[in-house]
């Protein structure tokens, strides 16, 4: 039977006594182990009548039982959705029916908050928890370790990722099992992955970066994975030693810099630093090369697309870029009006083709349509520039996206559920500086009409409906938003008003609320000649 992610990822390893997973507190899971695991629990999901092509929708904490589930959908041939733990009862609604998910499993301790979304959708509802507990667990225990390898093609789904949409609709991003192997197969190329690489994994898997660039592509490779359920800056420091590599989004290389224990005697053993998922600043990459003798490796990718370029791993790693064209991946930089392909040395929307590139998105035909074109290229909705060496550098986003923390965050979605609330008129949320996470959210408002707004009533409608990661950090209030001649709002006014706003924050997970009442017109002047300034 042919099934060619589980063939090339899964099983080599089949009967293989040797470490796959590192746990923090010094077991270890077995290549053999985990296998034996993956096969109960494809059963498991064949006994509640996941068949082939099923979507499985997964919230649910890493934990080494979370990847086995992976495993078992990719045996299984089931459609594997993993969802944003942080996401709250009232934003998982959309994604498990919009899905049409057969299977939803939670963490044990949300049964209660998700049964009415189990029941309005269909939807078959178990909890498997971080400690390996749940009635899902429960059911795998009673398996066999022996299970049939459902067959696949290429072009089938293996996974479904909901990335957000600029009109505030989340959009599933419809991923084959030629999109996932391709990419695993160009990453353990291009960055020279092999058996003996043990890998440093602190990244969340419900996530492109820790679940398909990470651990696919160690398992292609053959390696081991130190395998953390969060980045724990003690843990990190401890385990170091014991790795030869590491992924992260910025947020973890600023966060080691900061503690004196971080040296290059801790890092002597590592052979490759990699970076994505957010900008890397420019005096992050000087700072750890003065620090540890590393060069830092940032690349490019997207939920839709996997990654898309890499710096290169003999040769020059040049800050500020993303380094070139992954194997099998062409990148071409277009007039965004046009779609006519612009000169070397031009800035214009990125548009990348290969075979990484996702089959369209799910139940939206006339969305795939606008960013998949017909010859295959897709429009990244990027603004980029190749440079005279060639290096690719993404110098704005032109879809709005705000990134925190390697989370992408689209201002529509906050602003529809802002514009909901007592006392608010409208709302502009951007991205602003912040020392940790690259960018974090601020809120504008306007008050409707006389009324006040109050803002811990505010705060608390944010908590109970917004995932940490999108909630405004700071929320300014102000008389009218600015607007061109078409009714536009202009938010690159507002970031110049409120640019230093997250600078007033330490860094901290408080949620830090400023009021500031400025005038209706907003006189500024904005030079424009920096395109990436909020990139």
């Amino acid at each position: 039977m042919a099934n060619p992610l589980y063939d090339a990822l899964f099983a080599p390893h089949e009967g293989k006594a040797i470490p796959f997973l590192h746990l923090a507190d010094g077991s270890v899971i077995t290549h053999s182990v985990f296998l034996e695991q993956v096969s109960q629990m494809a059963n498991a999901l064949g006994y509640l009548g996941v068949t082939p092509g099923d979507r499985v929708a997964v919230h649910i904490d890493k934990s080494p039982e979370a990847l086995v589930l992976y495993a078992a959908c990719v045996k299984s041939g089931a459609v594997f959705l993993p969802l944003n733990t942080a996401y709250t009862p009232a934003e998982l609604s959309y994604f498990v029916e919009d899905s049409g998910a057969k299977l939803f499993l939670c963490d044990t301790a949300e049964v209660e908050a998700v049964t009415p979304i189990a029941e309005a959708t269909g939807a078959s509802l178990h909890s498997l928890g971080a400690k390996g507990d749940g009635s899902f667990m429960d059911l795998v225990c009673t398996q066999s370790p022996q299970s049939d390898i459902a067959t696949r093609g290429a072009s089938d789904l293996a996974a479904l990722l909901y990335t957000s949409g600029t009109t505030g609709r989340s959009k599933g991003a419809m991923l084959t099992q030629a999109n996932l192997l391709s990419g695993a197969e160009a990453l353990v190329e291009a960055w020279q992955f092999t058996v003996s690489d043990v890998l440093l994994h602190a990244l969340p898997i419900f996530h492109t970066h820790g679940l398909f660039v990470a651990t696919n592509t160690l398992l292609l490779a053959g390696g081991s994975m130190i395998f953390l359920p969060k980045f724990d800056l003690d843990t990190i420091l401890r385990l170091m030693p014991k790795a030869t590599t590491m992924m992260g989004v910025p947020t973890f290389y600023t966060r080691l810099l900061d503690d004196a224990r971080f040296t290059t005697d801790l890092a002597s053993e590592m052979r490759l630093f990699i970076s994505g998922s957010a900008p890397l600043l420019a005096e992050t990459h000087v700072q750890f090369e003065q620090r540890t003798g590393h060069h830092i490796l940032e690349r490019y990718g997207m939920t839709e697309t996997n990654m898309n370029t890499s710096n290169p791993y003999d040769g020059e790693r040049r800050a500020g870029t993303v380094g070139f064209a992954l194997p099998g991946v062409e990148i071409k930089i277009c007039d965004p009006e046009t779609g006519a392909t612009l000169p070397q040395g031009e800035i214009g929307v990125l548009e990348v083709r290969g075979p990484n590139v996702f089959r369209g998105y799910w139940n939206m035909p006339e969305k795939t349509r606008e960013e998949l074109r017909e010859d295959g290229f897709f429009i990244t909705g990027d603004l980029a520039l190749i440079d005279a060496d060639g290096y690719i550098q993404i110098v704005g986003r032109g879809k709005d996206l705000i990134i925190s923390g390697g989370y992408n965050i689209y201002p529509k979605e906050i602003e529809l559920f802002l514009d909901t609330l007592p006392g608010v008129r409208e709302s502009a949320v951007i991205g602003a500086p912040h020392p940790d996470f690259g960018e974090s959210v601020v809120a504008v408002l306007v008050p409707d009409g006389d009324a006040s707004i109050d803002l811990d009533a505010i705060n608390a409608a944010v908590r109970a409906n917004l995932a940490g990661f999108k909630r405004p950090r700071v929320i300014e209030i102000i008389d009218a938003l600015p607007r061109n001649a078409m009714g536009k709002v202009q938010k690159n006014q507002l970031r110049e008003t409120f640019w230093g706003g997250l600078r007033r924050l330490k860094r901290s997970s408080q949620f830090g609320v400023f009021e500031l009442r400025c005038q209706a017109a907003i006189a500024l002047n904005i030079a424009a000649s920096d395109p990436g300034r909020f990139g």
